[in-house]
């Protein structure tokens, strides 16, 4: 009697020291329930002030050329670039020239649909698709084509404008029928000051681009351009109309452009018109030889006597992601209105990105 006793005395303790631990355990789980649930809303805070944050980015290029009648070390472009979202479908990107010290990108866009995004600040202008798809750090080659920097607000603009392809003003634009991450029509249509960057209007008009795109199928883009305005206090004409095609996608980069315009000065008005063909091959995931010819005429009234053309040949090296190595050889051209017949151009660039 005393050994069944004893037994069910033992077999009571072992039953409440079991359900005391019982229950410590379910309490234990539910605090670190709750300290779980509390890191995880910590974090969830912390990751949304974190993407508020700007983002900060920028290159530098650097390099050295060589021709007939010059030996040149060049600093090309340096760049700062600050971007972020303001709230939800409203970001902005704020980019700095150190070079020549001078704002290049300030904007905000506001894009609330896929299919409509404004955009307002100074940017790249909706022109042409080596402008808007193909920046410096993406650019296979170390110039851009004759046409654009003649044509497109660039460096030696024939209207006098230094604009890096960049005008003040706002533009709407949009996608649809989205296949694939990407819009097979896509549309743009801006209003500008037309002066150049950081350059407040010299007339009453304003400059319109519309540009319309086509990505039929993956890598493929077609692509339409018009810009028509009137620049300085007497107003001359500046207009100009391209068309392009682009193939890019694995090894294989294929693009050509047409671009062509009017532009007055005191002078009169004359047209002039220009084209390129680039072909490259990515031959291993760092290394890519790229060929082009590049030809533009100045004033078409006089097509031979302002002609150039360019025949260039390129290396592109990326040995690791933040750094690309180029060496160009181009051999320019000239028409009969210039002193010399041609020019051999070595240069060679390096650019380093963060």
């Amino acid at each position: 009697m005393k050994k069944l006793l004893l037994l069910l005395f033992s077999t009571m303790l072992f039953c409440s020291a079991a359900a005391r631990n019982g229950a410590e355990d379910a309490l234990a789980a539910d605090t670190l329930a709750v300290r779980v649930a509390a890191l995880e809303t910590k974090t969830s805070t912390w990751d949304k002030i974190v993407s508020r944050l700007p983002k900060f980015s920028g290159y530098v290029q650097a390099g050295y050329q060589y021709s007939g009648d010059a030996s040149l070390f060049f600093l090309k472009r340096v760049r700062l670039s600050i971007a972020g979202d303001i709230v939800p479908k409203l970001d902005y990107k704020i980019q700095f020239e150190f070079c020549k010290p001078q704002l290049v990108d300030a904007y905000v866009q506001y894009a609330p649909f896929r299919q409509l995004k404004l955009k307002v600040g100074q940017y790249k202008i909706p022109f042409s698709i080596e402008n808007t798809d193909y920046p410096p750090t993406r650019l296979e080659l170390i110039e851009y084509p004759l046409a654009l920097c003649k044509l497109v607000g660039f460096g030696s603009d024939l209207c006098g404008i230094s604009a890096t392809g960049r005008e003040l003003g706002a533009t709407l634009s949009g996608g649809f029928f989205p296949r694939q991450g990407r819009n097979i029509v896509g549309y743009d249509f801006g209003v500008f000051n037309g002066e150049g960057i950081n350059t407040l209007d010299k007339n009453k008009s304003k400059d319109v681009v519309a540009r319309l795109s086509l990505r039929p199928v993956d890598g493929l883009l077609l692509s339409g351009s018009y810009y028509w305005g009137e620049y300085g206090t007497s107003y001359f004409k500046r207009e100009r109309y391209g068309a392009g095609i682009c193939y890019d996608r694995g090894p294989v980069v294929v693009r050509g452009e047409w671009i062509g315009g009017r532009t007055g000065s005191d002078h009169g008005e004359f047209g002039s018109d220009g084209w390129y063909l680039l072909a490259g091959w990515r031959a291993t995931s760092g290394l890519m030889p790229v060929v082009r010819f590049d030809t533009f005429a100045e004033d078409t009234g006089a097509r031979s006597a302002t002609r150039q053309t360019n025949y260039t040949a390129g290396l592109l090296w990326t040995p690791v992601k933040h750094l690309r190595c180029q060496i160009n050889y181009t051999y320019e051209d000239y028409g009969s209105a210039f002193d010399r017949s041609g020019r051999n151009v070595v240069a060679v660039m390096f650019t380093g990105m963060f």
